[in-house]
Protein backbone atom coordinates (compact mmCIF):
# COMPACT_ATOMS: atom_id res chain seq x y z
CA UNK A 1 0.00 0.00 0.00
CA UNK A 2 1.02 3.14 -1.29
CA UNK A 3 1.64 6.31 1.04
CA UNK A 4 -1.02 8.24 -1.17
CA UNK A 5 -3.63 5.15 -0.67
CA UNK A 6 -2.78 4.85 3.26
CA UNK A 7 -3.91 8.81 3.53
CA UNK A 8 -7.52 8.42 2.16
CA UNK A 9 -9.97 8.65 4.15
CA UNK A 10 -12.57 6.11 3.93
CA UNK A 11 -16.61 6.08 4.48
CA UNK A 12 -19.46 3.94 4.35
CA UNK A 13 -21.45 6.32 1.48
CA UNK A 14 -20.16 8.93 -0.23
CA UNK A 15 -22.51 11.54 -1.35
CA UNK A 16 -22.31 13.68 -3.80
CA UNK A 17 -24.10 17.38 -4.09
CA UNK A 18 -25.89 19.04 -1.42
CA UNK A 19 -29.51 19.79 -3.12
CA UNK A 20 -32.68 18.34 -2.22
CA UNK A 21 -31.66 14.84 -3.69
CA UNK A 22 -27.89 14.77 -1.27
CA UNK A 23 -29.47 16.27 1.69
CA UNK A 24 -32.39 13.73 1.19
CA UNK A 25 -30.30 11.04 1.09
CA UNK A 26 -28.32 11.99 4.17
CA UNK A 27 -30.95 12.40 6.32
CA UNK A 28 -32.69 9.40 4.92
CA UNK A 29 -29.05 7.75 5.55
CA UNK A 30 -28.96 8.44 9.13
CA UNK A 31 -32.86 7.51 9.71
CA UNK A 32 -31.31 4.45 8.80
CA UNK A 33 -28.91 4.30 11.26
CA UNK A 34 -26.05 4.98 9.34
CA UNK A 35 -23.48 7.52 10.09
CA UNK A 36 -20.33 6.94 8.17
CA UNK A 37 -21.16 9.10 5.11
CA UNK A 38 -19.77 12.33 3.86
CA UNK A 39 -21.77 14.59 1.55
CA UNK A 40 -19.56 16.29 -0.80
CA UNK A 41 -20.24 19.93 -1.86
CA UNK A 42 -18.38 21.75 -4.84
CA UNK A 43 -19.62 25.13 -3.55
CA UNK A 44 -18.92 26.68 -0.58
CA UNK A 45 -22.66 26.34 0.67
CA UNK A 46 -25.53 23.64 0.46
CA UNK A 47 -28.63 24.13 -1.93
CA UNK A 48 -28.13 23.06 -4.73
CA UNK A 49 -29.84 24.84 -8.26
CA UNK A 50 -31.63 26.63 -5.19
CA UNK A 51 -28.59 27.91 -4.01
CA UNK A 52 -26.96 28.94 -7.75
CA UNK A 53 -30.49 30.70 -9.11
CA UNK A 54 -30.58 33.74 -7.41
CA UNK A 55 -31.75 35.56 -10.88
CA UNK A 56 -34.84 38.19 -10.40
CA UNK A 57 -38.00 36.65 -9.95
CA UNK A 58 -36.55 33.09 -9.04
CA UNK A 59 -39.30 31.03 -8.16
CA UNK A 60 -40.56 27.52 -7.98
CA UNK A 61 -43.18 26.47 -10.63
CA UNK A 62 -44.48 23.69 -8.24
CA UNK A 63 -46.66 24.52 -5.58
CA UNK A 64 -44.96 24.73 -1.85
CA UNK A 65 -46.76 22.15 -0.34
CA UNK A 66 -45.85 19.53 -2.89
CA UNK A 67 -42.27 21.08 -2.97
CA UNK A 68 -41.10 19.54 1.00
CA UNK A 69 -40.11 16.70 1.70
CA UNK A 70 -43.19 14.54 3.44
CA UNK A 71 -40.62 13.95 6.78
CA UNK A 72 -40.04 17.19 6.57
CA UNK A 73 -43.08 19.80 6.07
CA UNK A 74 -43.35 23.63 6.63
CA UNK A 75 -46.06 24.92 7.41
CA UNK A 76 -45.16 28.56 7.03
CA UNK A 77 -44.50 28.34 3.16
CA UNK A 78 -45.57 32.30 2.48
CA UNK A 79 -46.81 31.73 -1.24
CA UNK A 80 -48.63 29.21 -2.89
CA UNK A 81 -45.32 28.98 -5.15
CA UNK A 82 -42.64 29.81 -3.15
CA UNK A 83 -39.34 31.89 -4.27
CA UNK A 84 -35.88 30.96 -4.12
CA UNK A 85 -35.06 32.68 -0.62
CA UNK A 86 -37.61 30.96 1.00
CA UNK A 87 -36.88 27.59 -0.10
CA UNK A 88 -33.03 27.81 0.09
CA UNK A 89 -33.69 28.58 3.88
CA UNK A 90 -35.98 25.78 3.69
CA UNK A 91 -32.97 23.55 3.00
CA UNK A 92 -30.83 25.16 5.74
CA UNK A 93 -33.29 24.37 8.33
CA UNK A 94 -33.31 20.89 6.75
CA UNK A 95 -29.67 20.11 7.63
CA UNK A 96 -29.44 21.85 10.84
CA UNK A 97 -32.65 20.28 11.99
CA UNK A 98 -31.74 16.48 11.04
CA UNK A 99 -28.41 17.31 11.77
CA UNK A 100 -26.22 16.69 8.53
CA UNK A 101 -23.66 19.75 9.12
CA UNK A 102 -21.10 17.46 10.41
CA UNK A 103 -21.17 15.25 7.78
CA UNK A 104 -20.87 18.06 5.16
CA UNK A 105 -17.67 18.82 2.76
CA UNK A 106 -17.99 21.83 1.66
CA UNK A 107 -15.28 23.09 -1.75
CA UNK A 108 -15.09 19.27 -2.10
CA UNK A 109 -16.02 19.30 -6.06
CA UNK A 110 -15.49 15.51 -7.21
CA UNK A 111 -12.69 16.04 -9.63
CA UNK A 112 -12.93 11.49 -10.57
CA UNK A 113 -14.06 8.55 -8.61
CA UNK A 114 -12.86 4.88 -9.92
CA UNK A 115 -14.56 1.57 -8.91
CA UNK A 116 -11.88 -0.69 -7.27
CA UNK A 117 -12.61 -4.32 -8.10
CA UNK A 118 -10.58 -6.11 -5.70
CA UNK A 119 -11.40 -4.16 -2.81
CA UNK A 120 -15.03 -3.40 -3.38
CA UNK A 121 -14.87 0.13 -3.36
CA UNK A 122 -14.92 3.27 -5.11
CA UNK A 123 -12.32 6.06 -4.85
CA UNK A 124 -12.41 9.45 -5.21
CA UNK A 125 -10.81 12.23 -5.76
CA UNK A 126 -11.81 15.58 -4.63
CA UNK A 127 -10.80 19.19 -4.39
CA UNK A 128 -10.31 18.80 -0.44
CA UNK A 129 -8.87 15.63 -1.04
CA UNK A 130 -8.72 11.90 -1.83
CA UNK A 131 -11.13 9.15 0.06
CA UNK A 132 -12.60 6.24 -0.49
CA UNK A 133 -16.18 5.03 -0.42
CA UNK A 134 -18.24 1.61 -0.39
CA UNK A 135 -21.04 3.54 -1.88
CA UNK A 136 -21.44 6.43 -4.06
CA UNK A 137 -24.76 8.29 -4.22
CA UNK A 138 -24.73 10.82 -6.89
CA UNK A 139 -27.01 13.60 -6.86
CA UNK A 140 -25.30 16.47 -8.63
CA UNK A 141 -28.87 16.91 -10.11
CA UNK A 142 -29.64 17.97 -14.09
CA UNK A 143 -29.89 21.37 -13.47
CA UNK A 144 -26.58 22.01 -11.94
CA UNK A 145 -24.45 22.98 -15.04
CA UNK A 146 -25.34 25.62 -17.78
CA UNK A 147 -25.61 24.92 -21.03
CA UNK A 148 -24.39 28.30 -22.95
CA UNK A 149 -24.88 27.93 -27.07
CA UNK A 150 -21.21 27.79 -29.15
CA UNK A 151 -22.06 30.83 -31.12
CA UNK A 152 -19.41 32.31 -33.46
CA UNK A 153 -18.08 35.79 -32.16
CA UNK A 154 -19.61 35.33 -28.94
CA UNK A 155 -15.94 35.64 -27.37
CA UNK A 156 -15.56 38.88 -28.82
CA UNK A 157 -18.25 40.82 -27.65
CA UNK A 158 -17.30 43.62 -25.61
CA UNK A 159 -19.88 43.61 -23.06
CA UNK A 160 -21.25 41.53 -20.23
CA UNK A 161 -22.18 37.62 -20.86
CA UNK A 162 -24.09 35.42 -18.21
CA UNK A 163 -26.16 32.59 -17.71
CA UNK A 164 -29.10 33.06 -15.72
CA UNK A 165 -28.07 30.25 -13.22
CA UNK A 166 -24.66 32.45 -12.87
CA UNK A 167 -26.71 35.35 -12.21
CA UNK A 168 -23.91 38.75 -12.34
CA UNK A 169 -25.46 40.64 -9.64
CA UNK A 170 -22.69 43.15 -9.53
CA UNK A 171 -23.62 44.51 -12.97
CA UNK A 172 -26.10 47.23 -13.43
CA UNK A 173 -28.37 46.59 -16.04
CA UNK A 174 -30.15 50.02 -15.76
CA UNK A 175 -30.34 51.87 -18.83
CA UNK A 176 -28.60 49.06 -20.64
CA UNK A 177 -29.71 47.32 -24.10
CA UNK A 178 -29.74 43.61 -23.24
CA UNK A 179 -30.38 40.62 -25.30
CA UNK A 180 -31.70 37.72 -23.67
CA UNK A 181 -31.35 34.47 -25.49
CA UNK A 182 -34.00 31.79 -24.83
CA UNK A 183 -37.72 31.32 -23.59
CA UNK A 184 -37.42 28.75 -21.17
CA UNK A 185 -38.97 28.36 -17.44
CA UNK A 186 -35.79 30.92 -16.05
CA UNK A 187 -36.52 33.50 -19.13
CA UNK A 188 -40.58 33.76 -18.47
CA UNK A 189 -39.45 34.90 -14.68
CA UNK A 190 -36.89 37.48 -15.21
CA UNK A 191 -37.23 38.97 -18.12
CA UNK A 192 -40.46 40.68 -16.51
CA UNK A 193 -38.10 41.93 -13.61
CA UNK A 194 -35.96 43.53 -15.49
CA UNK A 195 -37.38 44.90 -18.17
CA UNK A 196 -38.46 48.10 -16.41
CA UNK A 197 -34.91 48.76 -15.58
CA UNK A 198 -32.90 48.48 -19.16
CA UNK A 199 -33.47 50.83 -21.94
CA UNK A 200 -34.22 47.99 -24.11
CA UNK A 201 -34.34 43.99 -24.47
CA UNK A 202 -34.69 41.74 -27.14
CA UNK A 203 -35.55 38.56 -26.78
CA UNK A 204 -34.04 35.78 -29.18
CA UNK A 205 -36.66 33.18 -29.37
CA UNK A 206 -35.95 30.13 -31.17
CA UNK A 207 -39.46 28.51 -30.54
CA UNK A 208 -41.94 30.04 -28.06
CA UNK A 209 -43.24 27.84 -25.15
CA UNK A 210 -46.92 27.58 -24.22
CA UNK A 211 -47.50 29.68 -21.09
CA UNK A 212 -50.79 29.39 -18.67
CA UNK A 213 -51.66 31.88 -15.72
CA UNK A 214 -49.86 31.14 -12.71
CA UNK A 215 -52.26 31.09 -10.01
CA UNK A 216 -50.00 32.44 -7.18
CA UNK A 217 -51.18 34.25 -3.99
CA UNK A 218 -49.94 34.98 -0.59
CA UNK A 219 -50.89 32.26 2.04
CA UNK A 220 -52.32 34.22 4.78
CA UNK A 221 -51.07 33.84 8.46
CA UNK A 222 -54.39 31.73 9.33
CA UNK A 223 -53.78 29.48 7.44
CA UNK A 224 -50.12 28.90 8.08
CA UNK A 225 -51.56 28.96 11.73
CA UNK A 226 -53.60 26.38 11.08
CA UNK A 227 -51.58 23.97 9.20
CA UNK A 228 -49.19 24.29 12.38
CA UNK A 229 -51.65 23.85 14.55
CA UNK A 230 -53.78 21.22 12.77
CA UNK A 231 -51.09 18.80 10.87
CA UNK A 232 -54.22 17.18 9.26
CA UNK A 233 -55.00 19.91 7.35
CA UNK A 234 -51.45 20.60 6.03
CA UNK A 235 -51.58 16.59 5.20
CA UNK A 236 -55.18 17.35 2.93
CA UNK A 237 -53.58 20.27 1.22
CA UNK A 238 -50.61 18.62 0.38
CA UNK A 239 -52.94 14.86 -0.84
CA UNK A 240 -55.11 17.51 -3.01
CA UNK A 241 -51.89 19.12 -4.81
CA UNK A 242 -50.76 15.41 -5.25
CA UNK A 243 -54.43 13.77 -6.26
CA UNK A 244 -54.79 16.30 -8.93
CA UNK A 245 -51.19 16.00 -10.60
CA UNK A 246 -51.61 12.63 -10.63
CA UNK A 247 -55.21 12.48 -12.41
CA UNK A 248 -53.52 14.44 -15.29
CA UNK A 249 -50.72 11.45 -15.62
CA UNK A 250 -52.42 9.79 -18.50
CA UNK A 251 -52.98 12.98 -20.57
CA UNK A 252 -49.04 12.85 -20.68
CA UNK A 253 -48.42 9.88 -21.08
CA UNK A 254 -51.00 8.10 -23.11
CA UNK A 255 -53.70 10.59 -24.63
CA UNK A 256 -52.29 13.77 -25.85
CA UNK A 257 -54.80 15.30 -27.57
CA UNK A 258 -56.75 15.73 -24.06
CA UNK A 259 -54.67 18.42 -23.69
CA UNK A 260 -56.53 19.97 -25.98
CA UNK A 261 -58.71 21.98 -23.27
CA UNK A 262 -55.30 23.43 -21.82
CA UNK A 263 -54.04 24.45 -25.16
CA UNK A 264 -56.73 26.45 -25.07
CA UNK A 265 -56.31 27.93 -21.90
CA UNK A 266 -53.43 29.09 -22.81
CA UNK A 267 -54.37 30.74 -26.18
CA UNK A 268 -56.89 32.56 -24.26
CA UNK A 269 -54.07 33.87 -21.91
CA UNK A 270 -52.38 35.09 -25.14
CA UNK A 271 -55.32 36.49 -26.33
CA UNK A 272 -56.04 38.47 -23.23
CA UNK A 273 -52.47 39.46 -22.72
CA UNK A 274 -51.06 39.95 -26.26
CA UNK A 275 -52.81 42.54 -28.78
CA UNK A 276 -50.64 43.25 -31.51
CA UNK A 277 -51.73 40.36 -33.63
CA UNK A 278 -48.06 39.87 -35.28
CA UNK A 279 -46.78 39.69 -31.85
CA UNK A 280 -49.55 37.15 -30.96
CA UNK A 281 -48.42 35.45 -33.73
CA UNK A 282 -44.84 35.02 -33.50
CA UNK A 283 -45.43 33.80 -29.46
CA UNK A 284 -47.92 31.00 -30.61
CA UNK A 285 -46.26 27.42 -30.65
CA UNK A 286 -46.88 25.08 -33.36
CA UNK A 287 -46.98 21.98 -31.33
CA UNK A 288 -48.99 20.18 -28.86
CA UNK A 289 -48.95 21.92 -25.45
CA UNK A 290 -46.91 19.16 -22.95
CA UNK A 291 -44.31 18.39 -25.37
CA UNK A 292 -41.61 21.33 -24.31
CA UNK A 293 -42.04 22.29 -20.29
CA UNK A 294 -45.27 24.72 -19.54
CA UNK A 295 -44.60 27.23 -18.05
CA UNK A 296 -46.72 29.45 -15.70
CA UNK A 297 -46.44 33.03 -15.51
CA UNK A 298 -49.07 36.33 -15.57
CA UNK A 299 -46.17 38.88 -16.24
CA UNK A 300 -44.35 37.58 -19.23
CA UNK A 301 -46.61 38.31 -21.92
CA UNK A 302 -47.38 42.03 -20.59
CA UNK A 303 -43.59 43.15 -20.15
CA UNK A 304 -43.10 41.41 -24.02
CA UNK A 305 -45.62 44.33 -25.28
CA UNK A 306 -43.70 47.05 -23.34
CA UNK A 307 -42.45 49.62 -26.05
CA UNK A 308 -38.70 49.22 -25.00
CA UNK A 309 -38.91 45.02 -25.65
CA UNK A 310 -38.62 43.30 -29.21
CA UNK A 311 -39.11 39.99 -29.63
CA UNK A 312 -36.87 38.27 -32.11
CA UNK A 313 -38.82 35.22 -33.44
CA UNK A 314 -35.45 33.13 -34.57
CA UNK A 315 -32.46 32.24 -32.32
CA UNK A 316 -28.95 34.06 -32.14
CA UNK A 317 -26.80 33.12 -34.78
CA UNK A 318 -23.74 35.46 -34.76
CA UNK A 319 -21.99 37.84 -32.69
CA UNK A 320 -19.80 40.88 -34.49
CA UNK A 321 -18.98 42.87 -31.99
CA UNK A 322 -21.14 44.31 -30.42
CA UNK A 323 -23.99 43.64 -33.03
CA UNK A 324 -25.92 39.99 -32.55
CA UNK A 325 -27.03 38.71 -35.23
CA UNK A 326 -30.53 35.91 -35.49
CA UNK A 327 -30.82 33.43 -37.90
CA UNK A 328 -33.46 35.27 -39.60
CA UNK A 329 -30.65 38.34 -40.60
CA UNK A 330 -32.07 40.39 -37.62
CA UNK A 331 -29.90 42.92 -36.46
CA UNK A 332 -29.17 44.19 -32.86
CA UNK A 333 -27.25 46.24 -30.42
CA UNK A 334 -26.57 45.24 -27.09
CA UNK A 335 -24.54 46.29 -24.11
CA UNK A 336 -25.20 42.69 -22.32
CA UNK A 337 -26.14 39.24 -23.32
CA UNK A 338 -28.33 36.79 -20.85
CA UNK A 339 -28.48 33.20 -21.78
CA UNK A 340 -31.71 31.68 -20.40
CA UNK A 341 -30.97 28.43 -22.23
CA UNK A 342 -30.94 25.64 -19.75
CA UNK A 343 -28.71 23.23 -18.22
CA UNK A 344 -26.72 20.20 -19.45
CA UNK A 345 -29.62 17.40 -19.07
CA UNK A 346 -28.06 14.46 -21.03
CA UNK A 347 -24.58 15.14 -20.55
CA UNK A 348 -23.68 16.04 -17.62
CA UNK A 349 -19.78 16.26 -16.49
CA UNK A 350 -20.10 13.82 -14.06
CA UNK A 351 -20.10 11.13 -17.17
CA UNK A 352 -16.80 11.83 -17.68
CA UNK A 353 -15.28 11.67 -14.32
CA UNK A 354 -16.97 8.58 -12.81
CA UNK A 355 -14.94 5.15 -14.43
CA UNK A 356 -16.79 1.86 -13.82
CA UNK A 357 -15.81 -1.81 -13.48
CA UNK A 358 -15.12 -2.26 -16.53
CA UNK A 359 -13.17 0.39 -17.23
CA UNK A 360 -15.42 2.68 -18.96
CA UNK A 361 -16.61 6.13 -17.98
CA UNK A 362 -20.46 7.13 -17.71
CA UNK A 363 -20.36 8.84 -20.92
CA UNK A 364 -18.89 5.39 -22.48
CA UNK A 365 -21.54 3.55 -20.93
CA UNK A 366 -24.17 5.81 -21.97
CA UNK A 367 -23.13 6.26 -25.52
CA UNK A 368 -26.18 4.95 -27.07
CA UNK A 369 -28.54 6.92 -24.22
CA UNK A 370 -28.90 7.32 -20.87
CA UNK A 371 -30.05 4.27 -19.02
CA UNK A 372 -30.34 2.79 -15.57
CA UNK A 373 -32.68 0.60 -13.46
CA UNK A 374 -35.38 1.97 -12.02
CA UNK A 375 -33.82 5.23 -12.53
CA UNK A 376 -31.03 4.92 -10.02
CA UNK A 377 -28.18 2.16 -10.99
CA UNK A 378 -26.08 1.50 -13.58
CA UNK A 379 -24.36 -1.63 -15.75
CA UNK A 380 -21.17 -1.71 -14.63
CA UNK A 381 -21.05 0.66 -11.88
CA UNK A 382 -21.16 -1.81 -8.47
CA UNK A 383 -22.59 0.24 -5.41
CA UNK A 384 -23.30 3.64 -7.51
CA UNK A 385 -26.60 5.03 -6.71
CA UNK A 386 -28.45 8.11 -9.35
CA UNK A 387 -30.69 10.71 -7.46
CA UNK A 388 -32.84 11.90 -10.06
CA UNK A 389 -31.21 9.40 -12.74
CA UNK A 390 -32.33 8.55 -16.78
CA UNK A 391 -35.99 8.75 -16.60
CA UNK A 392 -36.93 10.02 -13.82
CA UNK A 393 -38.64 13.57 -14.56
CA UNK A 394 -42.07 14.50 -14.13
CA UNK A 395 -43.69 16.86 -16.39
CA UNK A 396 -46.63 18.15 -14.33
CA UNK A 397 -45.24 17.25 -10.31
CA UNK A 398 -42.85 17.69 -7.86
CA UNK A 399 -39.79 15.97 -8.32
CA UNK A 400 -39.30 15.58 -4.55
CA UNK A 401 -41.89 12.95 -4.97
CA UNK A 402 -39.81 11.43 -7.25
CA UNK A 403 -36.53 11.73 -4.86
CA UNK A 404 -38.28 10.33 -1.91
CA UNK A 405 -39.01 7.22 -3.46
CA UNK A 406 -35.27 6.77 -4.66
CA UNK A 407 -34.60 7.30 -0.79
CA UNK A 408 -36.62 4.48 -0.37
CA UNK A 409 -34.27 2.61 -3.16
CA UNK A 410 -31.41 3.30 -1.38
CA UNK A 411 -32.82 2.75 2.06
CA UNK A 412 -33.12 -0.85 0.72
CA UNK A 413 -30.32 -0.80 -0.98
CA UNK A 414 -28.05 -0.93 2.55
CA UNK A 415 -30.28 -3.08 4.20
CA UNK A 416 -29.30 -6.11 1.30
CA UNK A 417 -25.21 -4.90 1.42
CA UNK A 418 -25.76 -5.17 5.28
CA UNK A 419 -27.60 -8.70 4.55
CA UNK A 420 -25.27 -9.79 1.71
CA UNK A 421 -22.04 -9.01 3.17
CA UNK A 422 -22.18 -10.08 6.89
CA UNK A 423 -20.28 -8.53 9.56
CA UNK A 424 -16.99 -9.55 8.20
CA UNK A 425 -16.98 -9.01 4.63
CA UNK A 426 -17.62 -6.32 1.96
CA UNK A 427 -20.39 -6.71 -0.59
CA UNK A 428 -21.62 -4.69 -3.92
CA UNK A 429 -24.28 -4.89 -6.07
CA UNK A 430 -24.19 -4.22 -9.84
CA UNK A 431 -27.38 -4.70 -12.02
CA UNK A 432 -27.30 -7.14 -14.79
CA UNK A 433 -27.16 -5.25 -18.25
CA UNK A 434 -30.20 -7.53 -19.27
CA UNK A 435 -32.17 -6.11 -16.41
CA UNK A 436 -31.18 -2.63 -17.13
CA UNK A 437 -31.95 -2.68 -21.11
CA UNK A 438 -35.15 -4.79 -20.13
CA UNK A 439 -36.55 -2.08 -18.02
CA UNK A 440 -34.96 0.84 -20.70
CA UNK A 441 -37.28 -1.15 -23.52
CA UNK A 442 -40.28 -1.06 -21.26
CA UNK A 443 -40.05 2.80 -20.62
CA UNK A 444 -39.21 3.67 -24.44
CA UNK A 445 -42.24 1.63 -25.79
CA UNK A 446 -44.46 3.81 -23.31
CA UNK A 447 -42.87 6.67 -24.04
CA UNK A 448 -43.70 6.47 -27.59
CA UNK A 449 -47.28 7.78 -27.09
CA UNK A 450 -46.47 9.86 -24.67
CA UNK A 451 -46.70 14.26 -25.78
CA UNK A 452 -42.76 14.65 -25.08
CA UNK A 453 -41.89 12.26 -28.01
CA UNK A 454 -44.82 14.05 -30.43
CA UNK A 455 -42.48 15.79 -32.79
CA UNK A 456 -40.87 19.21 -30.89
CA UNK A 457 -37.29 20.16 -30.05
CA UNK A 458 -36.81 20.05 -26.32
CA UNK A 459 -34.51 19.01 -23.24
CA UNK A 460 -36.19 16.06 -22.45
CA UNK A 461 -34.80 14.13 -25.35
CA UNK A 462 -30.77 13.62 -26.15
CA UNK A 463 -28.61 14.66 -29.10
CA UNK A 464 -30.21 11.32 -30.75
CA UNK A 465 -33.95 12.13 -30.15
CA UNK A 466 -34.48 9.44 -27.50
CA UNK A 467 -36.56 10.46 -24.40
CA UNK A 468 -34.09 9.71 -21.66
CA UNK A 469 -35.04 12.20 -18.96
CA UNK A 470 -39.28 11.52 -18.15
CA UNK A 471 -40.67 9.37 -16.00
CA UNK A 472 -43.45 7.77 -18.71
CA UNK A 473 -46.23 7.25 -15.32
CA UNK A 474 -47.42 8.69 -12.35
CA UNK A 475 -45.14 9.47 -8.72
CA UNK A 476 -47.74 6.52 -7.56
CA UNK A 477 -45.95 4.29 -9.66
CA UNK A 478 -42.56 5.32 -9.34
CA UNK A 479 -42.76 5.06 -5.77
CA UNK A 480 -44.33 1.30 -6.18
CA UNK A 481 -41.59 0.40 -8.60
CA UNK A 482 -38.94 1.41 -6.35
CA UNK A 483 -40.28 0.30 -3.10
CA UNK A 484 -37.76 -2.89 -2.52
CA UNK A 485 -34.42 -3.90 -4.45
CA UNK A 486 -34.70 -7.18 -6.80
CA UNK A 487 -31.92 -8.98 -6.25
CA UNK A 488 -32.44 -10.99 -9.12
CA UNK A 489 -32.04 -7.95 -11.18
CA UNK A 490 -28.52 -7.89 -9.76
CA UNK A 491 -24.99 -9.71 -9.53
CA UNK A 492 -23.98 -9.79 -6.08
CA UNK A 493 -20.25 -8.93 -5.21
CA UNK A 494 -18.28 -10.01 -2.65
CA UNK A 495 -14.61 -9.64 -1.19
CA UNK A 496 -13.09 -12.75 0.04
CA UNK A 497 -12.79 -13.70 3.73
CA UNK A 498 -9.76 -12.89 5.60
CA UNK A 499 -9.12 -16.37 6.34
CA UNK A 500 -9.74 -17.19 2.47
CA UNK A 501 -7.10 -15.04 1.32
CA UNK A 502 -3.63 -16.88 0.00
CA UNK A 503 -1.09 -16.59 2.96
CA UNK A 504 1.69 -14.26 2.44
CA UNK A 505 4.73 -15.53 1.64
CA UNK A 506 7.35 -14.82 4.11
CA UNK A 507 10.30 -16.17 2.28
CA UNK A 508 9.40 -13.94 -0.44
CA UNK A 509 9.31 -10.63 1.42
CA UNK A 510 13.33 -11.71 3.00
Amino acid sequence: MTEHERQRTHVRVAVIGSGFGGLGAAVRLRREGITDFVVLERADAIGGTWRDNTYPGCACDVPSHLYSFSFAPNPAWPRNFSGQPHIRAYLERLTDTFGIRPHLRLDSEVRGLRWDDELLHWELETASGPLTADVVVSATGPLSDPKIPDVPGLSSFPGRVFHSSRWDHGYDLRGKRVAVVGTGASAIQFVPEIQPDVSHLTLFQRTPAWVIPRADRRISEAEQWLHDRLPATRVLRRGALWGMRELQVGLFTKWPDGLAILERLAASHLRKSVADPALRAALTPSYRIGCKRILLSNDYYPALTRPNVDVVASGLAEVRGSTLVASDGTETEADAIIFGTGFRITDQPIGDRAMGAEGRTLTEEWKDGMAALRGTTVAGFPNFLQIIGPNTGLGNSSMILIIEAQLNYLADYMRQLEILGGSSRKAALVPRRSAVNAWNRKLQARLTRSVWNTGCDSWYLDADGRNTTVWPGGTAEFRRVTRRVDLAEYQALRAPRPADRAPLDTEAVR
